[in-house]
């Protein structure tokens, strides 16, 4: 018998008791994208190591430029020049100037750099030989004290942490990694998360038609919100509806991090998963307090010594997309060692009346656009559960508790973001 309906807190709370943070493990440096940083990281020297210059032009002494105008530019001399990766063998003295290319070490002696566009260096045609009026250059503009350098640690200092265990790793994040000399890094091992589909009505997509029979979507969306969240699908395919069948795909599993199945779970569903589940583990079969999504399955299933966590999902789409991503997402967070898993939040005035049937909590599919400085949600159509296409073409779910009545149009409403709002009139 199935229990009383729980609610979403409880339901997401008695699930992440399952799980925590998985082991760690060292990765080239590109193949960490998206993955959780497990160690600090620490700079072992100043980044820029050298200070140098943030542009072509000569490194002279500001005191020298002082008073140099266009209709009496001051003249230096020009006693060599310097690209990036090299140090200039000499010093800057009065009265004399150093050619530099943008990223060069400040020569000895310097302590402005005066850009070409201030000097005589505009329009010369050989760039050998720019700049240089029988080894002299016109400086038009004065140069301020510490004009247009960047000073040795201005970004990182030697010593310091740059990143922290825990940090999300995105692309400026690697670079700066990559900038303190670290070809590899040690990151939260990916969760290997197997997938598994139910029913003797299921075709692969790729498979001809056949009467009777309907393509099983849940395969592909969920293991792509297993990508999505940062996991690492492993699909099983279709488990027939026989205890052979399904009891193989089972044990086929129990290598992973946790199991998704979908269908078989609801109070009208032949009782063969739940039994293939309850022998192979430990199940309780929940009804969570929510629309679409109340029949819910989770439990451990035994592997040796271990328990590998089982989230039994809906067969509807629908039903099954949105409960992997209230339930799922967090618990492969959880196993990344993230605990960012809550979607961004508005409230937003709805142009529809949301209809609450059975006064369960309902996410209803809706397109969020910015309008007068506020939020309009408009829903996607019918929120049947089998209604896929509707949640391809929703950025937000809106958010009605338990027990509301019914939201009418021009009524707030909470919407969790699944993207970015679109720009309205």
């Amino acid at each position: 018998m199935l229990p009383a309906m729980i609610s979403v807190e409880e339901a997401r709370s008695r699930i992440l008791a399952y799980f925590y943070q998985i082991e760690p493990e060292t990765r080239p440096l590109l193949d960490a994208l998206g993955q959780t940083l497990a160690e600090d990281i620490t700079a072992t020297f100043n980044i820029p190591p050298l200070t140098n210059t943030a542009m072509d032009g000569y490194a002279v002494r500001a005191a020298d430029t002082t008073g140099a105008s266009e209709a009496e530019p001051v003249v230096l001399r020009v006693t060599g020049e310097v690209a990036a990766g090299y140090i200039y063998d000499g010093e800057v003295e009065s009265g004399s100037a150093v050619r530099i290319m943008t990223g060069a070490p400040i020569p000895e002696g310097a302590d402005a750099v005066v850009p070409f566009e201030e000097t005589d260096e505009t329009g010369m045609q050989a760039p050998h030989a720019a700049g240089r009026l029988n080894g002299r250059v016109q400086v038009f503009k004065p140069a301020a004290l510490g004009a247009n350098l960047r000073e040795a640690g201005e970004d990182i200092a030697a010593g310091q942490r740059v990143m922290d265990r825990g940090t999300l790793l995105g692309a400026s994040q690697l670079g700066v990694i990559a900038s303190v000399g670290r070809d590899r890094v040690t990151v939260t091992r990916r969760p290997r998360v197997a997938v598994l589909s139910t029913g003797d009505e299921l075709l692969q997509p790729g498979e001809a038609r056949r009467p009777g029979k309907i393509y099983d979507s849940n395969l592909t969306s969920l293991s792509a919100l297993i990508t999505e969240f940062g996991g690492v699908p492993v699909p099983l395919g279709v488990a027939r509806d026989n205890v052979e069948d399904l009891t193989t795909k089972i044990r086929q599993a129990l290598d992973t991090d946790m199991v998704v199945t979908s269908a078989g779970v609801s109070r009208g569903d032949f009782d063969i998963v739940k039994l293939v589940l309850a022998r192979e583990g430990d199940v309780d079969f929940w009804t969570v307090n929510m629309r679409p999504g109340k029949p819910l399955a989770f439990g451990g299933l035994r592997a040796g010594s271990r328990l590998v966590p089982h989230i039994g999902l809906p067969g509807n789409p629908v039903s099954s997309m949105i409960a992997f991503e209230i339930f799922g997402r967090p618990a492969i967070f959880t196993m990344l060692g993230r605990r960012d898993w809550e979607r961004p939040r508005i409230r937003a005035t709805t142009s529809d009346r949301i209809s609450m049937v059975d006064g369960r909590r309902f996410y209803a599919r809706c397109v969020i656009s910015r309008r007068n400085g506020g939020y309009d949600a408009v829903l996607t159509g019918s929120q049947g559960s089998g209604i896929l296409s509707g949640l391809a073409r929703a950025n937000g779910l809106a958010v009605v508790p338990e027990g509301h009545p019914d939201v009418e149009a021009g009524g707030e409403v909470d919407v969790m973001l699944l993207g970015a709002p679109s720009v309205g009139a």
